[in-house]
């Protein structure tokens, strides 16, 4: 075990450090309690917390099964990743808690995951993720340890807005996260501190080799961390094998019967690749999917726009601006003008109705709402409307 490491004054001066995490009093007063996956991110974090002089408390939680993940790139808060979170606690001196969360990820994201696929939507298991293990849990073990904060490694921003603390986008646009945040509440954004969020990433890993960190070059996890390989069928039709019963491909126009599958769980809203279908005088796409009768119903690409989106279980971070709205309706969307109509917060139903029609909505996917930087909220998609007829 290498000795425990005080980053010098020229790496992150003790002032500057403190600053990323807006602490209530001087540093040396206060306790921060850091989420640690095992990643770089998550333990720059880390080391920026000690660098301010606090008490710096790491809580990893082990997710999933901690045999299944040892060796497997990619994974999150299993397997190697314990590991690395207990070295770089070490290394930085400071005290670290591994806690046995997997009953509850099993439940609360994967068997929901793999639910969601079986009902014909397409789920966002980091949001639940976040919604659950990562941030209600963590929550409330780093107030127990009367933490003054809880620092992650998470690429956004909370800043001190006239009303209180807002969630925004990262500065860095490939890195930002906050697609993944929009159902964090305002008690938890109160507590929250996201030091990473004004970075890049090429900036986040010097601070790590400068650390002498052993994950510098850790590649980054990837999104749905419980999958091997991403191979999600797999996964599901593990948890529900009735997920893989056949079924039939139909034209969503015409009901013609165009082929058969081996399970809706392969299909997802705006697919075109797999569909095994030949001999059409356009490209098909995936229009809809129907659970109880186990059709894929396929069109040509003008069948996928939607004019509107029905959301439910929604959250409203802040007030609603007099600002013009955008969305994004999957992570990788660019934002679009949306209107609101009707509530939003506090789990309620609403409907966002889009400016010019939009292309593969989703149901089961998230749709986050922006005022310029700022995260207004979102909600779950339920169902669309389609833009034409």
């Amino acid at each position: 075990m290498s000795a425990p490491l005080r980053l010098e004054p020229d790496l992150m001066p003790r002032a500057e450090a403190a600053a990323l995490f807006d602490l209530p009093r001087p540093a040396a007063d206060c306790r921060i309690v850091v989420a640690m996956s095992g990643g770089v991110d998550s333990s720059v974090v880390a080391a920026l917390a000690q660098a301010s002089g606090a008490e710096v408390i790491g809580i990893t939680l082990q997710l999933y099964d901690y045999g299944a993940a040892t060796g497997r790139k990619g994974a999150c808060c299993a397997g190697d990743d314990i590991r690395d979170a207990r070295a770089v606690a070490d290394r930085l001196g400071i005290a670290h808690y591994v806690f046995d969360h997997e009953s509850a990820f099993r439940e609360e994201v994967v068997e929901a995951f793999a639910d969601e696929y079986l009902a014909g939507r397409t789920p966002v298991p980091c949001i639940r993720c976040n919604m659950g293990p990562k941030f209600t849990d963590l929550f409330a073990m780093a107030r127990e340890l009367r933490a003054d904060c809880l620092a992650t490694g998470h690429y956004v921003r909370r800043v001190m807005g006239g009303h209180g603390p807002e969630l925004h986008r990262a500065c860095d646009p490939a890195r930002d996260q906050s697609y993944f945040l929009y159902a964090t509440t305002e008690a938890q954004l109160s507590f929250l501190r996201f030091p990473l969020g004004g970075m890049d990433k090429r900036a986040v890993r010097a601070l790590a080799e400068a650390a002498g960190l052993r994950n510098a070059a850790k590649p980054d996890s990837q999104d749905i961390c419980f999958v091997p390989d991403g191979d999600y069928a797999r996964v599901v039709t593990r948890l529900r094998p009735e997920a893989a019963a056949p079924g039939r491909i139909v034209h969503a126009a015409t009901g013609e019967t165009l082929g058969t599958h081996q399970g809706i769980i392969h299909f997802t809203v705006g697919q075109r690749k797999g569909l095994a279908i030949g001999g059409q005088a356009e490209p098909l796409y995936v229009i809809g999917i129907d659970a109880e009768t186990r059709e894929v119903r396929v069109g040509p690409r003008r069948m996928l726009g939607v004019s509107a989106a029905h959301l439910v279980e929604t959250n409203r971070i802040g007030a609603l601006p007099d600002a013009p709205l955008t969305a994004k309706v999957r992570s990788l969307a660019k934002p679009v003008p949306v209107t609101l109509d009707g509530p939003l917060g506090e789990g309620r139903a609403t409907t966002i109705r889009f400016a010019a029609p939009e292309y593969g909505v989703a149901p089961g996917q998230a749709a986050v709402l922006y005022a310029g930087e700022r995260v207004v909220g979102g909600g779950w998609i339920a169902g669309t409307d389609p833009a034409e007829g």
